[in-house]
């Protein structure tokens, strides 16, 4: 198997047994989070959904499974952190001082942040399910997946591996743009062929909110997503402007949810985490 680049620490091919995929069953509820299009804030509502239900009382994992672009780790400001082995498996890195949030990210098992991960799709494929089945997660209300970009194997991998869990659906983000919602629309194609229930649509980028006058501009266009939606027959959950203050709490690894109830973004992301919320609780 071909490799170009330094493999992850702690990393092996060992295979799965029973007692592996018992580190999920204390996790309630699964929601992956697509796009079929990069740049459009997957990781960005991942880590503000986690936040969200956090601050509701639930108890947060991430699952970070873009390989080649590992940038949660970052927004939670523990990209520094080491992965630890126990009995289970990995420990993964809990977040704060109150370790009030699970994150497991390939930018842990790195030797140097600035290494890329240049592997053909086995390599790939094998990982995640060594994620999904390795990671001694505990007891959970919810795990929060952020995938990367498309509808290939990596994405086949995740969804065939969390498919025997506790898999409540899928969140799908675009921008409101033409282009993106275009390929937003072949991911719900690989939800549907893949037999993955969609949550809803969240259309991000929604605006610019000026941080002076608190005017929100329309950069992008409006209405895309929420059209998809409609179009689809798939919930909409909301809209989520541009925000500087957002930005700059993912930026320098602060909570959002917790340091800026004032902006425009808040009650966006918040009404987005009670509808996961609202829909946990009705297929309980």
């Amino acid at each position: 198997m071909a490799l170009w680049g330094p493999s992850p620490r702690g990393y092996s091919m060992a295979l799965c047994t029973p007692a592996d995929r018992a580190n999920l069953a204390g996790v309630r509820h699964i929601v992956l989070v697509l796009s079929g299009k990069g740049g459009v804030g997957k990781s960005t509502l991942s880590t503000e959904l986690a936040l969200a239900l956090r601050h509701a009382g639930k108890r947060v994992g991430i699952l970070d499974v873009d390989l080649c672009g590992p940038s949660i780790p970052r927004m939670l400001r523990v990209q520094d952190s080491a992965v630890h082995q126990c009995d289970s498996g990995w420990v993964p890195v809990f977040v704060g001082q109150d370790k009030a949030i699970a994150l497991m990210s390939i930018g842990f098992l790195l030797e140097r942040p600035d290494d890329a991960v240049v592997w053909r799709g086995p390599k790939k494929n094998a990982l995640i399910k060594q994620f999904v089945t390795d990671v001694a997660w505990g007891e959970l209300d919810f795990l929060i997946v952020d995938t990367p970009p498309g509808t290939s194997d990596e994405h086949i991998s995740t969804v065939e591996a969390l498919r025997p869990h506790q898999l409540l659906g899928a969140v799908l983000v675009t921008t409101p743009q033409a282009v993106s919602v275009g390929d937003v629309r072949r991911e719900l194609t690989f939800c549907r062929k893949a037999g993955l229930h969609i949550l809803g649509i969240v259309e991000n980028m929604s605006g610019f909110v000026c941080p002076h006058c608190s005017e929100c501009t329309n950069i992008f266009s409006k209405g895309g997503g929420e059209e998809l939606a409609k179009h689809a027959g798939v919930p909409f959950l909301g809209c989520v402007p541009l925000d500087p203050q957002l930005s700059q709490s993912l930026e320098e690894g602060r909570d959002f949810i917790q340091e800026f109830p004032k902006s425009s973004a808040f009650p966006a992301l918040t009404h987005i985490a009670q509808q996961i919320l609202d829909t946990s609780q009705r297929s309980s």
